[in-house]
């Protein structure tokens, strides 16, 4: 009983990090999985198991606490400063900061891995889930104040924060499932896959950063009406989850065709 409390402790600190929460990463990679190839499906399915982007989708966030990666916390997130221009933006894509975080980084690393060895378990895992992060407006938010985890808020009048607001309480808003939130997207945004495709990663991390900005600036004004919040920001969300999944479908076809 002991070492289960403890173990549920250490998992209650690190949820305020974890992009998207465990329901927006299975959205992500089920929309992921539904766009990919029939070849890219079985050749991935093959190291990961049947259906495997979504069973694995949660472990990078799972294993934090553990010392099998005992550097990974930090793969997750890429906090900027405030009011940076686009092209400064932009070369932080190749340029990797010294502090703020190691995703940019790390995704670039990891695809590289995986051109030199598909077959890298870890590394894929790794991916999945990063390429979720990576459209998640809180992990490329604030370092001043750790993503917006030291941003205090209220949600339906519990004690949050905004960083928890943006990976799961607006992911949980609809009461919908993975699957029934993938099915819903598909009917909302089916209609953008080429538009999702053909935009640059600098077009879609520029983009992602100024809807960060949108979202501290509201912060400055939000009445604390969680109704009000939800209705003005949910669309947002659920169109970068839609783009995630689309993205790590494009690439997983490149990388496993």
């Amino acid at each position: 009983m002991r070492k289960t409390v403890i173990i549920a402790l250490i998992l209650s600190l690190s949820l305020p990090t974890m992009a998207w929460g465990p329901r927006g990463h299975r959205i992500i990679a089920e929309v992921a999985y539904r766009h990919m190839t029939k070849k890219a499906q079985k050749n991935v399915d093959a190291v990961l198991g049947t259906h495997g982007p979504v069973h694995w989708a949660n472990w990078p966030d799972e294993i934090k606490s553990d010392t099998i990666y005992p550097d990974s916390y930090d793969w997750h997130f890429q906090d900027m400063n405030p009011g940076l221009s686009d092209s400064a933006v932009v070369a932080m894509l190749t340029d990797y900061p010294k502090e703020g975080g190691r995703l940019f980084m790390k995704t670039d690393s990891l695809i590289a891995l995986l051109r030199q060895d598909r077959n890298n378990k870890d590394a894929l895992v790794f991916l999945i889930h990063f390429i979720g992060d990576r459209f998640c407006p809180m992990h490329i938010a604030h370092m001043d104040d750790a993503g917006g985890n030291k941003v205090k808020m209220k949600w339906f009048g519990q004690n949050t924060n905004l960083h928890t607001v943006w990976d799961t309480k607006l992911v949980e808003y609809r009461g919908l499932s993975y699957s029934e939130y993938t099915e819903w997207l598909e009917d909302l945004y089916s209609n953008h896959q080429k538009e999702i495709r053909e935009a640059s990663w600098e077009e879609l991390t520029v983009s992602n950063y100024h809807i960060t900005d949108s979202i501290y600036r509201y912060q400055d004004t939000f009445d604390g009406n969680t109704y009000h919040y939800a209705y003005r920001w949910v669309d947002t969300m659920e169109w970068q989850l839609y783009q995630a999944g689309i993205r790590l479908a494009q690439l997983l076809n490149e990388l496993y065709k």
